[in-house]
């Protein structure tokens, strides 16, 4: 039976189907391969490097870290630790290595491959390094013992076992073998060293990336013998795909993909409430919306009902920290659309007038994204505002992120949560120290700064939620984003799938180990 809570939206045909015919040699062979369907390519098998979901999903599937993320809500489970203590101030965790857990090699995993595999990614700052910056550095994480890792941090930090399922342990003698002169990057860039369920077999840039469970693999549990992570650019194939069983999970969703399959025999609908926001960001640093009264009449213009009336099955935001998401307040003064006050800031900026044009930038091929552009465009007309608007490819707003000088006015995007704390958004989108990253270019404030660096430290829940209250109250009224909406996720899979559990912490890169097909 499927393993689904009663929150989520399913909508199928009932019992299971048999297993699904597909146009790859391993899946006609009638083998248990699983395949996914996205639109996202994996450019890079270094776990201490690559970032995104396709290549999380790839680390999850091929990797171990010490801790697992599960559950709904989600919460810290073994890994390659199977149990951990932490000393009373909160500065000293002490992790037991599981002594089944072996690499693709056939060698145990070890403490010194915890400690190597850590002093390699704070050394490399790539990657998931940011989440423990400041916390963890090259030294701080040590084998005490073959099987005991003791973690040493500079400061408490009350994420951490929520981040932690994203440092994934490399085999250090094979890295080292394979070292060269970039600390094993370019090796790693299209090799495996992991102790995961799934070692590599085909890659095909663009096209697909095939997983073969590893003999007698160590992770008990699901039937699946092999994955393949099938690019397919078009939704429309992939609802094809879908409906004749060529693939199990379509990843890549929208609205109007969930209309089109809701009466598909054995497809089942999944849409559910996680952790993933729209915003739209401002260059708080250059140009026009440096004026924060400016930023504040946009805020007022702009029309969140239709917002919300083109973006499907969502709910609107009610300022930086999702709804539902540990020190979220639902009772925040917050904007909506009032021309009488956006008209009342534009009067105190240094714009009042209007008579100016924005630039706004939206992902190309978002079609969600180029209407909520368009529906600034039609706010601003009422401010005597212009809007020129942009699409983008990734790597353009990954260069276009890096500067308020290269930054355009405004830009939307979509954020998920990494690790289920509200540290995750508010460091990664508002603290300074992430300026020149896509999630948070320009937008700088000391007294925000403070209030991220306190709460990350705190170790009551009470005095941390305290610290998340003022955080959304002092950003609101900066006014740096246009708070948008919390889209559900939305992804469609076959009623054949077994075992399967909605995590709202990155959605899209579930462990493929624990599923079985019928």
């Amino acid at each position: 039976m499927l393993k689904l809570n009663k929150r989520q939206f399913l909508i199928g045909a009932a019992g299971l189907t048999a297993a699904a015919a597909m146009p790859w040699s391993a899946g006609a062979a009638g083998r248990k391969i699983m395949v996914f369907a996205s639109t996202v390519d994996i450019p890079n098998f270094d776990p201490h490097v690559a970032t995104g979901y396709a290549p999380q999903w790839l680390f999850r599937n091929t990797y171990d870290a010490l801790v697992r993320v599960v559950g709904n809500p989600p919460e810290p489970a073994p890994g390659l630790a199977k149990s951990w203590s932490h000393s009373e101030d909160g500065l000293t965790y002490t992790f037991e290595l599981d002594e089944n857990a072996k690499f693709h090699d056939g060698s145990p995993v070890t403490a010194k491959d915890v400690e190597y595999s850590f002093a390699r990614l704070l050394r490399l700052q790539k990657g998931p390094a940011w989440m423990v910056e400041g916390i963890l550095d090259e030294t701080s994480v040590k084998a005490s013992g073959e099987m005991t890792v003791t973690m040493s941090l500079k400061k408490p930090f009350a994420p951490l076992l929520s981040v932690l399922p994203w440092m994934f342990v490399v085999n250090s003698t094979l890295v080292e073998e394979n070292l060269g002169s970039d600390d094993g990057q370019g090796w790693l860039l299209a090799n495996v060293a992991g102790s995961g369920a799934f070692k590599m077999g085909r890659a095909r840039p663009g096209d697909l990336y095939q997983l073969v469970r590893v003999e007698d693999d160590w992770h008990k549990g699901g039937n699946i013998e092999g994955a393949i992570w099938k690019i397919v650019r078009e939704a429309a194939t992939t609802r094809m795909m879908l409906q004749r069983g060529e693939v199990h999970f379509a990843l890549d969703l929208f609205a109007e993909d969930m209309d089109a399959i809701k009466d598909i025999p054995g497809v089942a609908r999944i849409m559910e409430p996680d952790y993933r926001s729209f915003s739209i960001k401002m260059n708080t640093a250059k140009g026009p919306l440096a004026d924060k009264n400016l930023r504040k009449a946009i805020s007022y213009a702009y029309n969140y009902q239709s917002m919300l009336d083109a973006a499907g099955p969502a709910e609107l935001m009610s300022g930086p920290l999702p709804t539902g998401m540990f020190g979220h307040d639902p009772d925040l003064a917050i904007y909506r659309q009032d021309m009488a006050k956006a008209k009342e800031y534009l009067a105190q900026s240094e714009h009042k007038d209007g008579g100016f044009t924005l630039t706004m930038m939206h992902a190309a091929g978002y079609e969600n994204q180029r209407r909520w552009c368009m529906i600034m465009l039609e706010s601003l007309k009422a401010l005597n505002i212009g809007l020129d608007i942009r699409p983008m490819v990734w790597p353009d707003i990954v260069a276009m992120a890096r500067s308020p000088e290269t930054m355009t006015d405004l830009y939307s995007i979509f954020q998920s949560a990494n690790y289920a704390d509200p540290d995750n958004t508010a460091f990664a989108g508002y603290h300074s120290s992430r300026n020149g990253q896509w999630q948070n270019p320009v937008y700088s404030n000391p007294e925000v700064d403070k209030l991220i660096e306190d709460a990350r430290a705190e170790g009551d829940p009470a005095k941390r939620a305290t610290l998340y209250r003022k955080f959304q109250e002092v950003v609101i009224d900066d006014a740096p984003d246009i708070f948008g909406v919390l889209e559900l996720r939305k992804f469609a899979m076959r009623d054949n799938v077994q075992d399967y559990a909605f995590c709202p912490v990155a959605a899209n890169t579930m462990e493929v180990w624990p599923l079985s097909l019928a």
